[in-house]
């Protein structure tokens, strides 16, 4: 009987099984057959799961995977966790140390993965998905552990056994270093399931994985992906539950403006006619792909030409409605003690915002710089009022906000509750509100419907 041990080897983003006869390997969990390199391969992924296939049949390997060890983490300080966090890391843990906890924005996440990094003893990996969260998790760890803080992205490329680094630069790296981490964390995790990003989990052969979100579900249904990127969700507490104990207390309030009659009749004729286009073509926006074959169908004759600008006619008559800015006007009038962030669907609205009512702007053409100083001009009350478009809708620490007004946005049930996530975290004893601004009588009274699907406005 051949007795040979396993090989395990990582090897480009992936786990080479070499070592026994083909049969043996060919009966292994996970591993397919690799004819030019000889042997047999598996993801990263299934490093744990096959390890303890190998344990539990009593099958000798060996492992030459797993560049890294025990490594203990000294925290600087210690405070004492939330309820809500040490019933998710104990949860966590007894889970096998993989899965996603949901908890909402201002609830303590990151030192929830603090807390995590610490248990787990391992070199650590966390994946970020923009530059600003990049910055904030450096400075949080930099600040919690008593040793030097890795960073790959934004012109940095510094590997140590704690690293941050972004979704973009992990999917592109991880071939080269993805067996340095005993434990990722994979913070605003909804973003995992992108056809590239998702290689930043399968080249990981990390066995401990936490994922952090506020609201894992995604328009394309693919967050049921996150159970075998990082593991199920473990642990799941909404706004509601923790509101007024670890959240702002905060009400949600929908305003209806209208139309005029001359731009009613504009509306309906410009919806008539890229409506009927698309009947015509039996294209179905709400549909699989049916935005990529509006695009396509417009591009090819002048009546598609004329329905695009028809469809977009249409959409700014809704979005950026006058009536939605008079409303606006007396939003800030009545609220200009406050803190206010205006979020709206598109940036040539928050451009026009900016310019009407002389407040600061933030898209994703503002400099990282320049928006670093607005948040802070904003922060310490030097701005009260602060117009975007979608970049802060994740992962900005905006805590002096209590006032929120969606003029416009899409329908998802995430953006929604993430733009009210921005007015929820603690600060003094502040009540948050958010203003939601719907044109009456259009397709956006629909799209409100739907984007308030959520605990949070029940």
């Amino acid at each position: 009987m051949d007795e040979t041990p396993i090989q395990l080897a990582f090897e480009g983003g992936t786990l080479a099984v070499r070592g026994a006869t083909p049969e043996r390997l060919a009966a292994l969990p996970y591993c397919q057959p690799d004819p030019r390199a000889g042997g047999y391969r598996a993801e990263a992924s299934a490093y744990r799961a096959l390890v303890e296939h190998l344990r539990r049949e009593g099958i000798a390997y060996d492992d030459k995977a797993r560049a890294y060890q025990p490594t203990p983490w000294n925290l600087r300080a210690s405070r004492e966790p939330f309820p809500h966090q040490t019933e998710a890391l104990d949860t966590w843990w007894k889970s096998g140390a993989r899965g996603v906890v949901v908890l909402p924005t201002g609830t303590g996440k990151t030192f929830l993965a603090v807390l995590a990094i610490h248990k787990a003893a391992r070199p650590a990996l966390i994946v970020t998905p923009t530059i600003d969260l990049l910055n904030q998790w450096y400075a949080e760890l930099l600040a919690a552990f008593d040793a030097p803080v890795g960073l790959i992205g934004g012109g940095h490329y510094e590997i140590q056994p704690l690293t941050v680094t972004t979704y973009d630069s992990a999917h592109i790296h991880l071939d080269r270093w993805g067996n340095l981490f005993g434990l990722v964390v994979f913070d605003e995790c909804h973003h995992l399931p992108g056809p590239s990003y998702m290689e930043a989990a399968r080249g990981s052969i990390a066995p401990f994985r936490l994922g952090l979100t506020a609201t894992p579900e995604r328009q394309d249904g693919q967050e049921t992906l996150l159970g075998s990127l990082i593991g199920p969700i473990v642990y799941r507490r909404e706004i509601k539950e923790l509101a007024g104990d670890f959240l702002a207390e905060y009400r949600a309030e929908r305003i209806y403006v209208d139309l005029t009659p001359e731009e009613k009749q504009r509306y309906e004729r410009a919806r008539e006619q890229y409506r009927r286009f698309c009947s015509d073509r039996g294209i179905s926006l709400g549909g699989a792909n049916g935005w990529q074959r509006f695009i396509q169908e417009t591009c090819r004759s002048r009546d598609g030409r004329a329905a695009f600008e028809a469809y977009r006619e249409q959409r700014r008559l809704v979005l950026a409605a006058p009536a939605k800015l008079m409303q606006l006007e007396k939003l800030l009038q009545s609220h200009r003690r406050d803190r206010t962030l205006i979020f709206t669907y598109d940036n040539a609205t928050v451009y026009q915002i900016a310019r009407r009512f002389l407040v600061p702007a933030i898209t994703h053409q503002t400099k990282a710089k320049e928006r670093r100083q607005i948040l802070q001009a904003f922060h310490s009350g030097e701005y009260n009022v602060v117009v975007t478009s979608r970049v802060l809708n994740e992962g900005v620490d905006v805590p002096a906000a209590n006032i929120g007004v969606i003029l416009s946005g899409s329908g998802t049930v995430r953006e929604h509750v993430q733009r009210l996530g921005r007015l929820l975290r603690k600060h003094g004893d502040k009540q948050a509100l958010l203003y939601e601004v719907v044109t009456r009588g259009t397709v956006e009274e629909f799209t409100s419907d739907r984007r308030r699907q959520h605990h949070a406005y029940r």
